[in-house]
């Protein structure tokens, strides 16, 4: 039995699972790739047209699902109600689909909304990152020949 406390077992195992974990991600090409042999020996590399791409996507199929899914919702609603008025049992299962499709609707323009937003939010982010970077490289560089 070790005389260790846990915080300093805790330590020590912590610091021996840094050391042997690395960022994965899943990938189709370049399977088997370890960290920093990426393109560029980059472990994660952004581009920004792609997310441009992605965000407009969603961007416009937000702008669809608005239009075209509320429609949907109106005209199903409008047909459960006239069923029901006219004594059919399935006015009211045709009501329960429209409240469903309008959940899940409303789950998809969020969801919509929700990538294009964080993809701009990233690109403006990793652009900042990226003067920052350069900021630092170049007052480094100054540094070296000022002292």
């Amino acid at each position: 039995m070790s005389s260790d406390t846990f915080d300093e077992q805790w330590r020590s195992a912590s610091a021996a699972a840094r050391e042997r974990v690395a960022m994965r991600l899943n990938q189709a090409d370049g399977a088997g790739q370890g960290p920093g042999q990426g393109p560029g020996g980059a472990d994660l590399a952004v581009r920004q047209d792609r997310l441009g791409a992605i965000g407009h996507a969603a961007y416009v199929l937000h702008g669809r699902l608005l239009k075209d899914g509320v429609h949907a919702e109106a005209a199903t609603g409008e047909s459960g109600g006239d069923l029901t008025k006219n004594g059919f049992r399935t006015g009211s299962a045709l009501t329960t689909v429209r409240e469903t499709w309008s959940s899940q609707v409303r789950t998809l323009l969020a969801a919509c909304a929700q990538i294009s937003n964080h993809l701009d939010h990233s690109a403006a982010a990793h652009a900042r990152d990226d003067a920052d970077i350069e900021a630092a490289f170049t007052v480094s560089a100054l540094d070296r020949y000022l002292t």
